[in-house]
């Protein structure tokens, strides 16, 4: 019923500080009757699912049949729900996740990997040991997401899209995704994207769960 037919970051790369500005098109083959509710979740830690955070969420509707877009604004990830302000475990490979859910149901999860380094030539190679937030930058692999989709009560023949092509989501570090500078945990690209969690307690983003209106 509903398939996304792109996805832009319109801020890429940025300081890591920087809120995510997402512009996603989705076609809907037929009129909904309710919103579709969308979530950006940044993973802190491969180690562990408690250092997950909702960055923000929103509802987007009415849907009418056909071609339909918004913005998604969310903020950066606070500094004091990561695993630690030590250089070793902020740098390097991470993953965010957007879901898309109906009726409360999701029905689908495009997932990126992210690289936050330093642009300084001489902190790539040896960090300080806490760090310099106002230095960091990140940079979202935009170009191949990793999209998982859920059955769904409204599923019907799916429709094509570039993000049914093959060469979507299915590159990992040793089959052609280029990492920025400033290296990435193997480990990240071997292992699955995590399960859809809950909001943290104390994190609000800057839409709070708003509902967009379609233009």
């Amino acid at each position: 019923m509903v398939n996304i037919r792109n996805i832009e970051l319109v801020n890429n790369p940025a300081k890591f500080d920087d809120p995510y500005h997402f512009r996603i098109k989705f076609e809907a083959i037929a009129p909904l009757a309710e919103d579709l509710d969308w979530r950006l979740i940044y993973v802190g830690s491969a180690k562990s699912e408690e250092f997950d955070q909702e960055l923000d969420n929103c509802s987007v509707g009415p849907i009418p049949a056909g071609i339909n877009a918004f913005d998604f604004q969310a903020p950066a990830p606070a500094h004091n729900l990561l695993p630690s302000i030590e250089s070793e475990e902020i740098l390097g490979v991470t993953v965010i996740i957007i879901t898309a859910s109906y009726r409360e149901k999701e029905f689908v999860r495009v997932g990126y990997y992210v690289n936050t380094y330093y642009e300084e030539e001489e902190w790539k190679e040896n960090p300080p040991p806490s760090v310099q937030w106002d230095k960091l930058y990140r940079n979202v692999l935009i170009e191949k997401p990793k999209v998982t989709r859920f059955q769904n009560p409204w599923d019907s023949a799916p429709q094509a899209s570039a993000f049914d092509s093959p060469s979507f989501g299915s590159n990992t570090n040793g089959n052609g995704a280029e990492l920025p500078p400033s290296g990435g945990n193997p480990e990240m690209f071997s292992a699955p994207l995590p399960p859809p969690v809950q909001k943290v307690a104390g994190v609000t983003g800057g839409g709070g769960g708003e509902d967009v209106e379609m233009s």
